[in-house]
């Protein structure tokens, strides 16, 4: 893929060629979320972590990213919640990420957990990471090495955290963009979700007020995992008018989905980004802040 920030999508190829670089820092970011009971609608998803998914097969060298736990504020009421600096910055440095070393993330889903540690990362200060274009699924398809168990012992590093409160965004910089014209607000969830359709585990159905719709799921090829050509991600964020836009916010259910739009729109040059943490989970249970159908 030949884009405008291309450094942050690296290839099962490359990487490949680059396992055993000490300074190589690898990260599966696996979780599952397995949907809610039929008998309760407003059920949240249940968070199923991906670490016995990782001790049973993994690329060499990695280590397991746990958002479950390790990479989400534990005194927060919404799952996934970023973390404190320093919470963050102790995580990172037990997996050996800090000054030197340069990190690829990874899951076993659609690369929507690997983006969301990218943007962690990003968020803190630390540009020099990179997501892997089909992750797990493209590299087991393809033959690559594997090794399993609970992974090598990780080097010393120590993770300095640097935020940047402007990649974070929250409901009242929703709010405001909302009365922006050049702002544009970007739901990550599917077609159906944004329109409505069916019960919503978040609360209220629908989408943001005034926001335009480009689902994770299509900006990735089914088949392999990896992310469709520059062209093609270019063309559906022009459709919605993102591609002019000034300031743009990406959300979701809870954060997750969301930052693969983020990170489609850094790939194709696209700085100005930021993910709404709390997404719908917030939102959509606050009957003061304006949703719609359709």
């Amino acid at each position: 893929m030949t884009t405008s920030n291309d450094r942050i999508l690296i290839d099962t190829d490359e990487l490949e060629s680059q396992l055993g670089d000490p300074a190589l820092r690898v990260l599966d970011c696996t979780v599952f979320l397995r949907p809610p009971s039929p008998d309760a609608p407003r059920q949240s998803y249940v968070q199923e972590s991906g670490l016995a998914n990782f001790e049973a097969g993994h690329i060499p060298g990695a280590a397991f990213a746990d958002l479950t736990r390790a990479l989400s504020d534990p005194e927060a009421r919404l799952p996934f919640t970023m973390p404190s600096a320093e919470r963050f910055a102790a995580a990172m440095s037990a997996l050996g990420v800090g000054e030197g070393t340069r990190v690829v993330c990874y899951d076993a889903n659609l690369s929507m957990w690997a983006t969301r540690v990218w943007w962690m990362l990003r968020s803190f200060g630390f540009d020099d990471a990179a997501v892997l274009d089909g992750g797990w699924k493209k590299w087991q398809a393809e033959g690559r090495p594997i090794e399993s168990g609970v992974g090598a012992p990780r080097p010393s590093a120590t993770f300095v955290a640097r935020p940047r409160a402007s990649l974070i965004a929250t409901r009242e910089d929703v709010l405001a963009a909302g009365g922006d014209p050049s702002a544009c607000v970007i739901n990550a969830l599917s077609a159906g979700q944004h329109r409505g359709e069916g019960a919503s585990p978040y609360g209220r159905p629908g989408h943001i007020a005034g926001s335009v719709n480009v689902p994770a799921f299509d900006l990735v090829d089914r088949e392999t995992g990896a992310f469709l050509p520059a062209a093609a991600l270019r063309e559906r964020f022009e459709g919605v008018g993102a591609m002019n836009a000034g300031r743009i916010i990406t959300y979701c259910g809870g954060g997750i989905a969301a930052t693969s739009d983020a990170f489609a729109l850094t790939l194709l040059g696209h700085e100005d980004v930021a993910v709404y943490d709390a997404s719908l989970s917030e939102w959509a249970r606050d009957d003061s802040l304006p949703m719609e159908v359709g």
